[in-house]
């Protein structure tokens, strides 16, 4: 990892004084829509820059960073806490659920120098990737990125690629056939993207396993013993030259942290996680319910207590990205 000047000053402004990326994620639309129509809440505009608005006020002073939308979240990063950094996404949200391509697309309107105008210090951009999926499909995709790492490079900020594997052939992400194929396809995309072709500064990744499978973690069927689950997140930490932080992908507070101690247990010398509805989804509820004043309330008590838990655990498992920088 080669950084410029430049790039290292707006990393070194999205870490904590250890060199971690501890960052919140609320760049979520159609997930957030779900998620407050499912609280009996009306996903208005206001309502959900509102909702990023009082998430960036109240909890981005145990922050490194916060990763938000331009769509609906430059108030929040307005709002955000000075020393916090800035991310903010290039993607569209969500995929043609009409095919399996899953095509890339950037936001209309947007580039990697008006995100840049807007204050970001990083520029995120989620890919969904099968590595065994259709190669003239996945050719497309590498293209995409190569073409968006030019523009980072162009504009001398830092590019999170944020690689989201799944099944062309459709497998359920949540069941146990998938779980058993995961950790091949989250290792070997991120081996792709590892190339310097590609400009890419840190990968937001999965990590290898879904833990719901997990000896000792399981809910119910187990698919993977401690053992073996210890062996794919030490291959995941050899995938690769490129620093690497974790998303928490919609997992609860509680197992997001176990999953990091897990992985220090078993190798991964991950950088950071860029966590999201595991640290704030309660707050939609609270918001359904008693308005601003819930959600701030549960923000100030909860959702403190969940980002401070995620530090408190990070200061004993990860490790600084400037490790691999040069």
């Amino acid at each position: 990892m080669t950084l410029t000047e430049n790039k290292r000053k707006h990393m070194d402004r999205l870490s904590d004084e250890n060199g971690f990326i501890s960052a919140l994620a609320f760049d979520q639309r159609g997930a957030l829509r779900k998620l407050m129509t499912a609280n009996n809440l009306e996903p208005t505009e206001d309502a959900m820059k509102l909702l990023k608005k009082l998430v960036a006020e109240e909890l981005t002073p145990y922050a490194s960073g916060i990763l938000l939308d331009p769509e609906y979240g430059l108030d929040a990063a307005r709002a955000r806490d000075p020393r916090c950094g800035l991310l903010l996404a290039y993607e569209k949200t969500g995929y043609d659920t009409n095919s399996t391509k899953r095509l890339p697309d950037c936001l209309d309107g947007r580039s990697v120098k008006r995100l840049h105008e807007a204050g970001a210090d990083a520029l995120k951009f989620l890919l969904y990737y099968d590595p065994d999926g259709d190669p003239e499909n996945n050719i497309l995709k590498q293209a995409y990125i190569e073409r968006i790492g030019s523009e980072c490079a162009g504009e001398d900020i830092p590019f999170f690629l944020e690689i989201v594997t799944y099944d062309e052939k459709g497998a359920d992400p949540s069941g146990a056939s998938y779980a058993r194929i995961k950790p091949h396809k989250v290792i070997e995309a991120m081996k792709v993207f590892n190339a310097p072709r590609f400009g890419i500064d840190m990968l937001k990744v999965e990590v290898p396993l879904n833990m719901k499978y997990v000896e000792g973690f399981a809910e119910s069927e187990v698919v993977y013993s401690k053992e073996a689950a210890r062996e794919w997140f030490l291959l995941q930490e050899q995938a690769g030259r490129l620093p690497y932080i974790y998303l928490s992908a919609g997992v609860s507070a509680d197992l997001f942290r176990k999953t990091l101690e897990f992985a220090k247990e078993s190798g991964a010398r991950f950088n950071g996680v860029l966590c999201g509805r595991a640290t704030w989804a309660g707050s939609v509820k609270a918001f359904a319910e008693n308005g601003e004043k819930g959600a701030r309330e549960w923000l100030r008590t909860t959702g403190a207590d969940n980002i401070k838990a995620l530090n408190k655990v990070l200061k004993k498992t990860a490790v600084s990205w400037k490790e691999k920088a040069e």
